[in-house]
């Protein structure tokens, strides 16, 4: 076989940096944005917003209006020789040099007058939870020894982790000598009284035992009840109250008065405590009504207008390759780049939020009920966009309407046919599920069948089965558990 060197020509398919950081951006939620541009703004000194500008205009000299700032940060071009985009294979870190690399500077002063409270938001978790109440419980240090490893061996649910033979030998191991299960057992006990009720249990009966246990003011009789139901918590949990009956020898009335205390008890103790940071929503898009039409516009407020720092820009010289003008050239390429994606991800959300609130004029017109079906698929062909665009828009984007704050994909729905060959919302479905439910009589609610019924009779062609699965994730108790609230009501 001869070796020998071949030309051929291929297509393939390059993103390239400019389109990735666009697409990077349109993704974002609103809080990530800022942070985005908070950083943009601190590691980029050709970016500056325009408040910046007008502490720095003297106050004889009228600024430019809004329109004109903007026109000049996108037309800007201190150099002609600066190209408008990298190489289709380049990386970021190739081209723009970073002045802390190395040196081990931050970004951000270490005294920048933060709010220090920002600091201390992170969300306790069970385990922070239960070493803060160990420290405030009296421990010989044997003891405290022990009641380290049961709080290290308990899970996320509040559930014990491990056996009490596994944390002997365990403890056992740690202090170099035998350790009985019953000191063991001793000091669980105690970590089982700490908040909240029910952890360091080792199976669900014992779990919903300690609740029961420490519920404040609860009737004693009562209480031996449910102590008596959960020894049999197998025969409660197959619903076989005859043999509950039998069983505890308690009375019809207070064996259902005990069970109704064991459902309302928490089977995952560690659950209680919310360990998700909290996420707050702005939104980014503002819908109204303005002189009978409705206006769709981009929230102000959510980003600060941007543009190129002139003085640091005039300071570009042509044919100078030393490292100081080099890194101007590639930071003000960088910041026209940044504040063009910018401007693209503007333009997406706001085309599609105004082709959504066209299709949906119905809902924000009259409500839910009104709600037509629509998928992804139709604003990409209305707007000539792929359908992978318009979810990065309507991912974690949320709109501001005179009814509430509603995120983008909630305007989606999927559709299921009425039986003039039409198209009902799924959204708007439950909202007819949710009226008939509601006006239904309290004495003889409707059931599942009885709501299909009648979206039938109105022309929309739903199952029982289907029903129920709207009824279920709108919250909304069976028909058994609304005549029995009702029962209770009277």
């Amino acid at each position: 076989m001869k070796q020998g060197l071949e030309l051929g020509v291929s297509q393939h398919l390059a993103l390239t940096p400019q389109l990735q950081q666009a697409i990077r951006l349109l993704q974002l939620s609103t809080l990530d944005l800022q942070t985005e541009i908070r950083e943009a703004l601190e590691s980029n000194p050709l970016l500056e917003t325009e408040d910046e500008i007008g502490e720095a205009a003297d106050e004889d000299t009228p600024a430019p209006g809004p329109q004109e700032q903007a026109e000049r940060a996108l037309e800007f071009d201190a150099d002609h020789d600066i190209p408008q985009e990298l190489a289709v294979d380049g990386h970021w870190e190739d081209t723009f040099i970073d002045l802390n690399a190395g040196t081990g500077a931050s970004s951000r002063d270490e005294d920048d007058g933060s709010d220090f409270t920002a600091l201390s938001s992170k969300p306790e978790t069970l385990h922070d939870h239960l070493r803060w109440q160990l420290d405030l419980t009296p421990f010989s240090a044997a003891d405290r020894a022990i009641a380290e490893l049961i709080v290290d061996a308990i899970r996320p649910d509040g559930y014990l982790g491990q056996s009490l033979a596994e944390l002997c030998a365990t403890a056992s191991e740690t202090r170099g000598e035998p350790v009985d299960e019953t000191e063991l057992l001793a000091v669980l006990r105690r970590i089982q009284h700490f908040d909240p009720a029910g952890v360091a249990a080792r199976d669900l009966a014992e779990c919903l035992r300690l609740q029961v246990e420490q519920f404040e003011g609860l009737d004693g009789a009562l209480r031996e009840a449910a102590l008596a139901v959960l020894d049999h918590i197998a025969l409660l949990g197959e619903h076989d109250y005859k043999a509950l009956l039998r069983v505890t020898g308690l009375p019809a009335d207070t064996l259902e008065q005990a069970v109704h205390l064991i459902q309302a008890l928490n089977p995952r103790p560690g659950n209680s405590l919310d360990t998700d940071e909290p996420e707050y929503i702005v939104p980014d898009v503002l819908v109204r009504k303005i002189n009978g039409v409705w206006q769709v516009e981009l929230n102000p407020a959510i980003a600060p207008r941007l543009r190129i720092n002139s003085t640091y820009a005039g300071m570009i010289r042509r044919r100078d390759s030393s490292a100081d003008n080099e890194y101007i050239k590639n930071r003000l390429q960088e910041a026209r780049w940044f504040i063009n994606s910018l401007k693209s991800r503007n333009d997406t959300l706001l085309r599609v939020a105004r082709a959504i609130v066209q299709r949906q004029i119905g809902f924000f017109e009259h409500g839910p009920q009104a709600m037509v079906p629509l998928v992804l698929q139709d604003i990409a062909d209305e707007l000539g966009l792929h359908q992978s665009t318009i979810s990065r828009a309507t991912n974690r984007k949320y709109m501001h309407t005179p009814r509430a704050i509603y995120e983008l994909k909630f305007f989606f729905s999927s559709h299921v046919s009425t039986s003039d060959g039409g198209a009902a919302s799924a959204t708007a479905i439950r909202a007819r599920i949710r009226e008939l439910i509601a006006a239904e009589p309290p004495g003889s609610p409707l059931s599942d069948n009885d709501v299909a019924e009648q979206l039938n009779q109105a022309g929309i062609n739903v199952a029982r089965r289907t029903v129920a699965k709207y009824r279920e994730s709108m919250g909304i108790p069976s028909t058994t558990e609304r005549r029995k609230a009702a029962r209770r009501k009277a």
